[in-house]
Formats: C-alpha cells, sequence, structure tokens
C-alpha cells in the first residue's frame, strides 16, 4: 500500500509542478501577462524553494523531484510575468 502512494504521489506531484509550464507558454507566446497575479506565483516560487529544500534535508526523493520541476515551472511564470507585465 505505501509503495502505491508513493507512485502516486510522484504522478501526482509531476502532473501538478507541470502545471505552471502552461501558464509560462501563454505569458510568452502571447508577450503578456497582463491578467496574472505577481504575489501568488511568488508565494508559489517561494513555496516551491522551500518544499525542494525540505525534501533535501529529509532525503525524499520524491519530494525533491517533484518540487524541483515546480522550483523552475513557478519562477519562470514569476520572471516572464514581471518581464512582459506593462507589455
Amino acid at each position: 500500500m505505501v509503495k502505491f502512494f508513493t507512485i502516486l504521489t510522484i504522478i501526482v506531484g509531476t502532473l501538478m509542478s507541470l502545471g505552471y509550464y502552461p501558464q509560462a507558454y501563454n505569458i510568452w507566446k502571447n508577450k503578456s501577462a497582463k491578467n496574472v497575479s505577481i504575489l501568488t506565483f511568488a508565494i508559489f516560487a517561494l513555496g516551491t524553494i522551500v518544499w525542494t529544500i525540505y525534501g533535501i534535508l529529509v532525503k525524499d526523493m520524491t519530494v525533491i523531484i517533484t518540487f524541483s520541476i515546480g522550483v523552475i515551472g513557478s519562477w519562470l511564470v514569476l520572471i516572464l510575468t514581471l518581464i512582459y507585465r506593462n507589455k
């Protein structure tokens, strides 16, 4: 049962972390971040880093891998939002 939930956590965690990428693509494609909340993605960016550090400290590869994907995606959205916010 534990193995099942480990696999499920990896799959769901990865899917959730990949959720940032469509938003990043949309901002990049449209060269606009008019309706994107900077505060929301700043919170996500900070949260994904904290969870990744936690995963490293407790040596949990599931947390490390899934949140590392989220770190890249959330920071990508945040940076693109800052770049294209006023364009």
